[in-house]
């Protein structure tokens, strides 16, 4: 099948597109870098099915694109800066890829009459006042704070997303990614797997804003991606959580890295950011009866290969990546 993936410089869309390319398809590659990694691009340019473009799906997308490519069996829209850092550099930016992008994608895939999906977040639950969130949750969240424009960005791309479904019938999937983490995360990335485990390695004090009782959920990248190909898969078109039910407090979260790589380190704790959701647990019922899919890997042997992926990052001397087994259904 032929594959259009926005955002396949990222963190995320390079380890999916990795996973299509191994399982014989044909996949062409979308971003403009504003958050992805060149890098990235590179190992994919391994693979000789594989097409890089560089472009703003913001603006549209090549000319031609799909003529040139005989059409797209599926296209799915990926591109976006994910950590609150980033997003916060760039908030129009991230308001553009969330509505002018998925409706350029979109487009598209209603032209093509391909399977489109969505990666959506658990952004759109805001500060959760019902947990863990099921899908039905229409969430809580501040329209016009310094979060706003990520999570507005989602909430609309899932109304559009729905619209083109409803009035274009549009094949549509919407997959709500709850905390991830794994190799080919950016260094800088700011989310508290990477700021833990370069603090850490640096041997500095571990930096936990508020009194760390708020808390997470924390999937390894593999797992996100088998629940990816399976929605894919799904006759299911409405919004489906994807992300590991089990609960840490940053605080236990915080003494776990702590402990894995220097248990001597101080955590130091700093005001709470604005808007922080203080829980935040994905109810995964849908996943489990709809694809078979729960996540395999735990967090213990999840973080063994993402602190092995920047230990090597920070000596210079490339990562090596730790591949997990094939995933098994549930």
């Amino acid at each position: 099948m032929n594959i259009l993936l926005t955002g396949s410089a990222g963190f995320v869309g390079s380890h999916l597109a990795e996973r299509f390319l191994k399982d014989g398809h044909r996949v062409v590659g979308v971003d403009n870098y504003l958050s992805g990694q060149t890098r990235n691009t590179e190992l994919l340019g391994g693979y000789p099915a594989f097409r890089f473009v560089e472009a703003d799906v913001s603006v549209g997308l090549p000319e031609g694109l799909a003529d040139e490519e005989g059409g797209f069996g599926a296209v799915l829209h990926f591109a976006s800066p994910a950590s609150p850092p980033h997003y916060q550099q760039h908030p129009v930016d991230t308001l553009r890829v969330g509505a002018q992008g998925t409706e350029n994608t979109l487009e598209l895939a209603r032209r093509c009459g391909a399977r489109f999906m969505l990666a959506s977040t658990s952004e759109v639950y805001g500060d959760p006042q019902v947990h863990p969130q099921p899908e039905s949750y229409w969430g809580h969240v501040n329209p016009n704070g310094l979060r706003s424009c990520y999570d507005e960005a989602k909430r609309y791309a899932e109304a559009i997303t729905m619209a083109y479904h409803r009035h274009h019938g549009v094949d549509t999937r919407i997959l709500r990614i709850f905390n991830t983490y794994g190799p080919r995360m950016r260094a800088d990335d700011g989310r508290v797997v990477t700021n833990f485990i370069n603090q850490a390695l640096a041997g500095r004090p571990l930096t936990v804003y508020g009194d760390g009782a708020q808390t997470r959920s924390f999937q390894y990248v593999d797992d996100l991606v088998e629940g990816i190909v399976r929605l894919l898969e799904a006759p299911h078109h409405g919004p489906v959580n994807i992300g590991n039910p089990d609960e840490y407090t940053i605080l236990q979260f915080a003494e776990l890295i702590r402990d894995r790589i220097n248990p001597g380190l101080p955590i130091i704790h700093e005001p709470m950011p604005e808007d922080d959701p203080r829980q935040r647990r994905p109810d995964i019922t849908l996943a489990r009866e709809r694809l078979g899919w729960a996540p395999q890997v735990t967090l213990e042997q999840g973080l063994d290969r993402t602190v092995a992926y920047f230990r090597e990052l920070s000596r210079g001397t490339g990562p090596q990546e730790v591949r997990s087994p094939a995933q098994v259904g549930a």
